[in-house]
């Protein structure tokens, strides 16, 4: 980079994604040629939650690793999950995946107070993640509301999101949204800026 003479590299890139890429492609938030250079050797691997088999293998794994590498510090003491521990580990989600089960574990293992962590310490340890908006929960009516109001709402998040992933193609964004032509979507944004 920046040099005036060609320089010969032998690289070889490692790229990974939660995304599907030929999705992203289709949505426009993708190259395609990029997709093509890097997409060689594809490995998928399902989410955690879909290798249930795997949980406990890989949560006795990471508490392994996690009390090597904390062998070094003054008074610790080597933890190990206990029963109850392991079922809420098992019936959980982890849609952090991997990073997420190592996470509450390290958590854990710190705030733990004897050898065992135990349901209480593992609960302690969870991160609560807000829960989404469901399409069918209403806003409360008891005072009133404009219905206008909300439904200019909702348009302007969809015809945001639509730009976004057509990357500010309006064609692309009203054929997203079911608009009949570009011009419509045009108007409707003029109307909402308004």
């Amino acid at each position: 980079m920046g040099d005036s003479k060609t320089k010969h590299v032998d690289v070889r890139i490692i790229a990974a994604t939660n995304r599907n890429l030929a999705d992203e492609i289709t949505q426009g938030n993708f190259r395609e040629d990029l997709f093509y250079r890097v997409a060689i050797g594809i490995l998928t691997l399902p989410p955690l939650k879909a290798r249930i088999g795997d949980i406990a293998l890989l949560a006795d794994y990471l508490m392994h690793k996690i009390n090597e590498d904390a062998s070094n510090q003054p008074n610790y003491i080597s933890k190990i999950i206990s029963i109850k521990a392991k079922n809420i580990i098992l019936n959980h989600s982890w849609q952090g995946n991997i990073r997420e089960l190592h996470g509450t574990l390290l958590r854990a293992s710190i705030w733990a107070e004897g050898e065992e962590i135990s349901e209480a310490d593992l609960q302690d340890a969870m991160l609560e993640r807000p829960q989404k908006q469901t399409s069918d929960e209403l806003l409360e009516i008891g005072e009133g509301i404009d219905i206008n109001e909300v439904l200019d709402d909702t348009r302007k998040k969809y015809i945001t999101q639509a730009l976004k992933q057509s990357a500010g193609n309006k064609k692309k964004a009203a054929k997203l949204l079911n608009i009949k032509n570009y011009q419509t979507l045009t108007n409707w944004i003029d109307k909402l800026d308004s």
